[in-house]
Formats: C-alpha cells, structure tokens, sequence
C-alpha cells in the first residue's frame, strides 16, 4: 500500500484526512496494551501451531451490511509441549457462532477482546518433529470455525480499514475489504500475525445474489448456483499469502485476459475485472501499462513471484492496495496519483502509479514478507523505489534519479521507519520516500550498478516466498556488496537524523567530519562533478588539500554545512 507525505499535496492530504496518516494502525498511540500484544506478538497460544491452509466462506448482506461464514484452518503442531490453548483472532463485534476440531464440535473456549482462546484441555497434539523422528506420518489437523457479524465499516479506505459497502457510479452494490495493517481478523477468524502465511494457499469461496460477480485472489476454480438466486465463487490460491491480501470483490464485474511471456520464457495468465461500463477506459490503461511494468520488475527483481496463479487487476472501490495476484485499482485510469505527480518532476505522469507502485508489492510484501509490522519499511521503502526503477529502464537513469530526488521532498523525518516491536505497530509513514531515499543511497555506496541488480534480484530468490526481519534484509545487502553497511542502515532506519557532512577552513586548508551521525558511522561519498572522486569521512575532522568547499553528489541523502 502507499501513503503520501508532502507539503506539495497538503490539500490531497486534508482532504483524505491524513493527519494521522496511519489511520488503521492508531499511530498517536504512546502506550500500548494488552491487546495490542496479543495482536502483534508471538504469544504461547501461538507458538506451537503453523498455518498451512485457509478455506473462507462468505456470504456477505448488502442490506443489513453483515456478513456470515465460515474458515478451516488447516494447521500442523511445530512444537511439544504445552499446547492446551490456541489463540485464534476475530475482532469485536464480529462473533464465533461454533468450531469443530476434525469434525468434533468444541465448546471449551473463550473470549478476551478481539482473542478467542481454545482451550483443548488434556488433548495432546505430536509435533511434526516429533512424528517424523518415531517414522509417523505428519498429522495435517482441520479446525473449523463459523462466525458472524457486522464487520467494522470501512470509512476511508483503504487507509481507514474495514469492510466496504460502495455503489458504483450506477448506483449498484459494489463490495470489498481492505485491511492491512488492522488485519484480516476484522472480518474472518484466523491466525492475524504477518509472519505465519498459509504454507499451501488459500481457498476463497463468495457466495452473491447471482446478478452479482464476486472475484478474489488468484484462480477461479468453480461457479456454484445454489437454486436460492445466488451463486459461490470459488477461488484458489497455490501459493503462501499474507492474511490481509485475501478478500473478495464483489460488483457488476467484466472481465478479459490476456499473457505474458516472462524472462524465463513461462507464459504468464494475465487478468482483468473492471465494472462493466469501464471496460474500454480500463483496457486502455492495462494494455499500455502492466505489460511495461513487468518487464521492468522481471529485469531489476528476477522473475515474478507467482507465475501459478498468474497476475490479476481488479478494480475496487478504493485507490488500492497488493492484494497478492489480485491487486486492487481505483485510480480512475489515470496517469499518475489520481492524475498528479507524486514527485513533482514530470515523469511520475507518464504511468499509472496503482499499476506500478501496488504491482511492486509483488515482489516486497508479497513475495518476501515482514514478520512484524515494524519492519514494513522492507515493503514500501523497496516498492517506493521500484517506481524510480521503471521509470529508469524506460526513461533512462537520469530519469529515474530526478524521480527519485522529487520525492525526497516528502519525507517529514518524524519518527524512524522502524516501529515498536510486538504490538502491531509501524514505522513513519517516511518509510515510502525515506526508504525509497535510503536505497538509492546504498546503491551509490555499493558504486557497481550490475551487483546492485543482483542483489535485488537475490533478495528475491534467496527469500522467495519466505518472511523476513529488516536485519535479514540488511545483513544480505551487506554480505552481497562486500561491503558492511550496518551503520549505514542504523542510521537512515533507527533514527531520525540526517548525516550532515560539516566543513571548514583551518589555516587555509579544507577539513571535514560527519556530523549528527549514530556512533562509527563511516559512509563514503562521492563528490560531485564529472570525475569519481570520494572522500571518506568519520566523526573526526580530516583534511581535504585542494579544496575550498564541499558538494557532494546529491543521489546521497545527507546535508552540508560549512562550519
């Protein structure tokens, strides 16, 4: 997902009423609470259980604004011990109505807020582990769960999280979620922690009024008429997701498709659902705009991440959000932000920054996913910076270094880019254009723009589908480059300062020194001008013969000031 810090769009922001720009995650919030642990950690209850697989139903009312339902989990035991209670997430109001364990009702359980604790008493569950030491099969154990409810609204999507009951432009019922950040346990039961993906998919099954269309995340696999005037769509998903990309879109959809043939030479299913009366608008802005964008991304990230389940538009009631292989788009098949520059430099208006920006996810979010929320830097730093990497491989590299020195102009510097750990809560919202900044300033370190490729693309590879801390990220950046660039990443990540590279005149010669850095921050820099010239500051003055000021290349993210 994407929000947007800049005086340049002060008005946008009032009036999306992004004062608090994280309006899902409740970022005014100093003290945290119980509940935000039990939300953002892993608990005992959640320790000793994987997730493989989700099956939702829903069947949503549009009238009443309720929807009803039911998810199995399929779940291994990754640990012995005590696993007498399970953690299972389902925020108020919403309500469980019953659960089954293996088809056997369960009546032991409890609510504690926005928690429901299963208590299984003196059942013991073997670990994987353990079953594959005494040459057992591994038990693949099924809980089921059906739940009802007036799931929280959402207002402002998709920065105001929430079920959303819209009307298209006709005046028809036009339906979907979007819920990163508050969490997928908003509408439907489950396991809401970001590093526990369903090793195997998911399976989505929406049952509509049959004048209705529902679409979700990856194949459609089934068309169900139930005889009541409705109909189930069922959708499946191969691969891992995070919980908050799996939703239903449900409105008067048309659809078409199309392929596309990947560096690897693999035939990519390439889809599209649009309201109906946007069909000629849409196609126009897909054509043009999806195939480039994967071009790009296949050359600076490695291949796409889920060639199985294909790539997916759908065009929702909101600006958008990475909805894995069934990305949301509501940017009114416009060029730009809702036919605005983000940057301010020009070239941000000659592509869709939905398809772009939320298409990136692909690879960051989805593909390689944060354990915690604290660490979605790693999601939108690297996303924000996929912008300045198509605009480079189709514009050029100057292109792409004056996007990305537009938006630096952004960045507010009011909290580092990494959150608290454990409670659910990110990082600033500077985490975009700061963090896109940051990279670009690592990339100018490392000085060797094939071994930055690689890394990109090895961060792709050697993660693929797989969750990941922010050290994880940084150490292979490090490890790739050769070169150690921890403090580098302490700095620009853990606080809010920007290096400042002080100068000044002693008896007629040159000295300088960083300034306002974290303790051992050394970043090398290059001057600018035509020549590759670098000097290596440190936090004690060092003399520079031949100079009388400092102007370092401005692709680093730092300040100067003569002393």
């Amino acid at each position: 997902m994407f929000r947007i810090y800049s005086r340049f769009f002060a008005a946008l922001l009032v009036c999306l009423t992004f004062s608090s720009a994280n309006a899902q995650l409740g970022v005014n919030k100093s003290n945290f609470t119980h509940q935000d642990s039990l939300r953002g950690s892993i608990t005992p209850e959640r320790a000793w259980w994987n997730v493989i697989s989700y099956h939702i139903f829903v069947e949503p009312d549009y009238d009443s604004k309720t929807i009803s339902g039911w998810t199995d989990i399929g779940f291994e035991v990754t640990a012995d011990g005590d696993q007498r209670r399970m953690q299972i997430d389902l925020q108020k109001p919403m309500q469980i109505d019953s659960m089954f364990l293996k088809g056997q009702k369960l009546t032991s359980y409890k609510r504690e807020g926005n928690v429901f604790y299963i208590d299984f008493g003196d059942r013991s569950f073997m670990s994987a582990k353990t079953a594959l030491e005494k040459h057992l099969p591994v038990t693949l154990h099924q809980l089921k769960i059906y739940f009802h409810g007036k799931a929280r609204e959402a207002i402002r999507p998709p920065w105001d999280g929430g079920w959303i009951w819209a009307t298209d432009t006709k005046g028809r019922p036009w339906m979907s979620v979007a819920c990163q950040g508050l969490g997928a346990s908003v509408w439907y039961p489950c396991k809401d922690y970001q590093g526990d993906e369903p090793d195997q998919g998911a399976v989505m099954e929406i049952k509509v009024p049959e004048e209705l269309t529902a679409v979700s995340n990856e194949k459609l696999i089934d068309r169900k008429v139930t005889g009541d005037h409705k109909v189930v769509y069922v959708w499946e998903v191969k691969n891992p997701i995070n919980n908050y990309n799996l939703v239903p879109y449900i409105g008067y959809y048309v659809h078409w498709a199309d392929t596309y043939i990947g560096e690897t030479e693999k035939t990519l299913n390439l889809d599209y659902w649009v309201l109906d009366y946007n069909r000629a608008a849409a196609k126009k802005q897909f054509d043009r705009d999806v195939k480039r964008m994967l071009r790009a991304f296949e050359y600076w990230f490695g291949p796409y991440p889920f060639y199985e389940d294909g790539y997916k538009l759908v065009e929702s009631p909101h600006l958008g959000m990475e909805h894995q292989s069934a990305t949301a788009y509501g940017n009114q098949f416009l060029d730009g932000y809702l036919g605005m520059d983000l940057s301010g430099t020009g070239w941000g208006k000659k592509w869709d920054y939905i398809i772009v920006h939320e298409s990136g996810h692909e690879w960051f979010a989805n593909n390689i996913t944060t354990n915690d929320i604290a660490d979605m830097w790693v999601h939108e730093g690297f996303t924000m910076y996929s912008e300045v990497l198509f605009t480079e491989f189709w514009y050029g590299k100057e292109a792409g270094n004056e996007y990305c020195l537009g938006i630096r102009n952004n960045i507010s510097n009011d909290r580092p880019l990494i959150g608290p750990y454990g409670v659910n809560k990110e990082g600033s919202g500077d985490m975009y254009n700061k963090g896109a900044n940051l990279l670009h300033t690592v990339r100018q370190v490392i000085n060797n723009d094939s071994l930055f490729r690689q890394i990109l693309r090895g961060l792709n590879r050697d993660f693929y589908h797989q969750t990941v801390d922010s050290k994880d990220v940084e150490a292979y950046i490090s490890a790739k480059s050769g070169k150690d660039l921890s403090k580098i990443f302490d700095q620009y990540l853990r606080t809010v300062k920007i290096p400042v590279l002080s100068y000044k005149m002693v008896n007629g010669l040159l000295n300088y020194r960083w300034e306002n850095v974290v303790p051992g921050f050394d970043m090398p820099v290059r001057l600018a001008g035509d020549g590759d010239i670098w000097i290596h500051p440190a936090a004690n003055w060092q003399p520079l013969p031949g100079y009388k000021s400092l102007e370092p290349d401005d692709l680093f993210y730092i300040e100067t000031r003569k002393g």
